[in-house]
């Protein structure tokens, strides 16, 4: 077996290495500003190691003289397999390894990333992808700008705009930490005249050099070159702090696309809670909930605000804003562990509430006051806290997947201050902006009016409202053990009802949107509420709830305080029999009567019945287990990325060799032969000149092989090839099959002793790449 002599390792161009490290400190640069998005420095770290991961698959790449299809594949390879510890540790196999988990996350992150970090709340805690933005855009950034830097722009004349071209790509990450951040800039100033000054000095410094000239020369330009470095230094600095402050002065709120983005989630698509209500009175009144831990005596969980009314339904939209408020929120988003702090709301003490789901099924999380922080306890909850949204706006919390059996939550919330009633005499409400309130009963106008007849200020306008209901009106779930029938729902046809029958009938559900709608007639900032008002006993842990303990109270926004509650359901059961003497009447038999009619409405509410019985054995599917789903993913995934590239371009060197075999004349076919042994021997890494004739090509592939020739395979020689070639393209005979076999026979039995001899490395790379013939000799590593 013959031997072959190595190739000498290409060398890095000695320029590139400054290139490279001005590269990536403009890409840190543009990395920091991801600081308002994530709040925390998790972001960095992601952005460090796509830099150095990106870099570092490059600068190997050309060392071992990889090809660009094949570098790129290689880096899409380490993406994936040393993108774990950097972004998503705890999803990795011993924080280290990737695993299903995070090798999907490492492919969401870089889909969706995007589109989710212009919609999350702010900090970005969930998706458990979203430190892998980040990463991607700097291992993007870095992959590119390396291999510009070290094979394309040293092979050309060093221009200002050939220069220039690596700056795309930090520009680009510095941008996207602006456009996706918030309204507070990240050391503005300071990033931005950094990151002019060192790509200025970068762009003199690297121009392609002048010619050489004598000592005194020489140390003559080295100090105009370092005065005009000065000055330009200085003439930045200049022109960002003043010129720039000036002429661009600081706007009140930076364009961000958060902001010009709507949320993609939309309440609407769930049903409204309050329609729900006389399922807990009556199917649920029985059924333990869920269980609170660290309740106190007298708070309330809150479940649903609710400012939006049609004229059927009270439901949740969202507060749209609040007048003079940098706090103020629209919309649900996605937010993680950390809820943004809410508008209008001042609190004195924080609550620590646990909350155990057991019978509860819906997707508003039960909380107390407004929530600074959620944390779901269990292993199973915690992939659905990716699932939670929250108004700031209103406090209230969903759960997009539904709170399900067993789902353990702790949530650390402010809760409102309470103000005494001559606290609030003189304190306007808030000019908050909320969904109007259409189709409002006349009924409803004329009570409001009738009922703050003397009152003035909006506390007493709403206190004499709340006292008007809470005295007049009776109590009623419209349960069997009621004294009278109570009609369920709140739509415009059922309060006007309640005004207008002889007495108030009715529960939480009517009183607290009846008075919500007063209150919107008055022009006063009202909603709705829905929750739970369990009783705490004296030294209880834990309580829990059940249905019977659900409520509704309405609140209204005043001026600087925040939003004032109010509970206008009366505490009276017993109604009053009317008192009018009804006329004798000749006794008739007595017949048995139909059941009243009154609470047929009732009944539209019902419980959805869940069919769980089991299909036949013959209708069962034959499912995979869990644990052969995550095998094959970890290891289905690293070699699909390995054997996919080598099956793709081991197809497209097959369909090279055939069609140079096998189209065209007979010379084509001989050349077609020669082209395929020095292909094949590029590949391998030799050093094929380009643009000679055959002879000095062989000539220099032999002078590259030892010419030691072992007994079974003798000496590898290009030189019979060659002139066989050359004799069948120039001669100007034809030439027939026989002739075009025994030259592709040699070619390829050439090609087959050089593979076996270069060993298994070489040899393996030689797969990876599909190249025509190179001249590596020809890159001058002095530029």
């Amino acid at each position: 077996m013959s031997r072959l002599r190595s190739v000498p390792a290409q060398r890095l161009p000695a320029r590139a290495w400054s290139d490279i490290a001005v590269l990536s400190a403009l890409s840190l640069l543009g990395v920091l500003g991801f600081e308002t998005s994530f709040g925390d420095y998790n972001f960095l770290l992601a952005g460090l190691g796509g830099l150095l991961v990106g870099t570092g698959i490059a600068v190997l790449a050309y060392l071992l003289r990889l090809g660009t299809l094949v570098s790129v594949l290689a880096a899409v390879l380490a993406y994936f397999l040393l993108g774990t510890p950097f972004t998503m540790p705890q999803q990795g196999l011993l924080l280290l390894f990737p695993s299903l988990a995070s090798s999907a996350g490492l492919a969401l992150g870089a889909v969706f990333g995007w589109a989710d970090i212009v919609t999350l709340g702010t900090p970005v805690e969930a998706p458990y992808y979203m430190p892998v933005l980040p990463y991607f855009a700097a291992w993007l950034i870095a992959l590119v700008g390396t291999m510009l830097a070290s094979r394309w722009l040293p092979l050309r004349p060093r221009t200002v705009w050939r220069s220039s071209a690596l700056l795309a790509g930090p520009v680009l990450l510095y941008l996207a930490g602006i456009l996706m951040g918030t309204d507070e800039a990240y050391y503005a100033g300071i990033r931005g005249v950094a990151f002019a000054v060192i790509a200025l000095i970068w762009l003199g410094w690297r121009r392609s050099q002048l010619a050489t000239a004598d000592r005194v020369g020489s140390s003559r330009l080295l100090r105009r070159k370092l005065v005009g470095t000065g000055t330009l230094i200085l003439g930045t600095v200049l022109i960002g702090a003043l010129a720039g402050a000036a002429l661009a002065p600081v706007q009140a709120q930076r364009f961000v696309l958060r902001e010009e983005i709507q949320p993609p989630f939309d309440p609407l698509q769930f049903p409204s809670p309050l329609a729900g209500f006389r399922q807990y009175t009556k199917t649920l009144a029985d059924t333990p909930l869920f269980t609170v831990e660290g309740l106190q005596t007298g708070q309330l969980l809150r479940l649903a605000s609710m400012d939006s009314y049609d004229g059927k339904l009270w439901n949740v939209a969202g507060v749209a804003g609040v007048a003079g408020s940098e706090g103020g929120q629209a919309g649900f988003r996605l937010v993680g562990r950390t809820i943004p702090d809410p508008p209008l709301v001042t609190s004195v003490a924080f609550s620590t509430v646990t909350v155990t789901g057991s019978g509860y099924a819906d997707v508003w999380l039960p909380g107390v006051g407004y929530p600074t922080t959620v944390d779901f306890d269990d292993s199973k909850s915690s992939a659905e806290a990716e699932n939670l949204r929250y108004n700031a706006g209103t406090g209230t919390a969903v759960l997009t997947s539904g709170v399900k059996n067993g789902y353990t939550y702790t949530t650390r919330a402010a809760v409102q201050q309470s103000y005494k009633d001559e606290d609030l005499e003189k304190v306007p409400v808030a000019t908050v902006s909320l969904p109007a309130a259409e189709n409002i009963p006349d009924v409803v106008v004329a009570k409001a009016t009738e009922y703050t007849g003397g009152a003035d200020t909006p506390i007493d306008k709403l206190r004499a409202i709340q006292k008007a209901l809470k005295t007049q009106g009776f109590l009623s779930h419209g349960l069997a053990s009621d004294g009278i029938p109570s009609r369920a729902g709140h739509g415009a046809d059922r309060i006007d009802e309640l005004f207008t029958r002889s007495q108030m009938v009715g529960d939480q559900e009517q009183y607290a949107a009846a008075m919500a709608l007063m209150a919107r007639s008055l022009n006063y900032p009202a909603r709705v509420v829905m929750g739970f008002a369990p009783a705490v006993p004296d030294g209880a842990t834990s309580v829990e709830v059940t249905g019977s303990d659900v409520t509704a109270w309405v609140e209204v926004a005043f001026e600087g305080v925040g939003w004032v509650p109010f509970f206008p359901t009366p505490d009276q059961t017993d109604v009053p029999q009317d008192q009018t003497p009804k006329p004798k009447s000749v006794p008739q038999p007595q017949v048995r009567q139909p059941p009243r009619s009154d609470n047929q409405s009732d009944d539209l509410l019902t419980a959805v019945e869940i069919d769980d019985t089991k299909k036949d054995d013959k209708d069962k599917a034959f499912t995979l287990p869990g644990w052969a789903w995550a095998l094959g993913g970890i290891v289905g995934i690293p070699m699909l990325l390995i054997l996919g590239p080598v099956l793709v371009i081991g197809a497209l060197k097959g369909r090279r060799r055939r069609r140079r075999r096998t189209r065209g004349s007979g010379d084509t076919r001989v050349a077609g032969a020669w082209d395929e042994v020095t292909d094949g021997y590029a590949e391998l890494g030799f050093q094929v000149p380009r643009g000679t004739t055959r002879r000095l090509i062989a000539t220099e592939v032999e002078s590259q092989l030892v010419g030691q020739a072992g007994p079974a395979t003798g000496d590898i020689r290009l030189m019979p090839l060659a002139e066989l070639c050359d004799h069948a393209v120039f001669n100007g005979e034809q030439i027939d099959d026989e002739l075009v076999e025994r030259s592709w026979n040699e070619a390829l039995d050439s090609l087959h002793r050089a593979e076996t001899s270069v060993g298994r490395l070489r040899r393996l790379f030689s797969r990876f790449r599909i190249r025509s013939r190179r001249d590596w000799s020809r890159v001058d590593l002095s530029k």
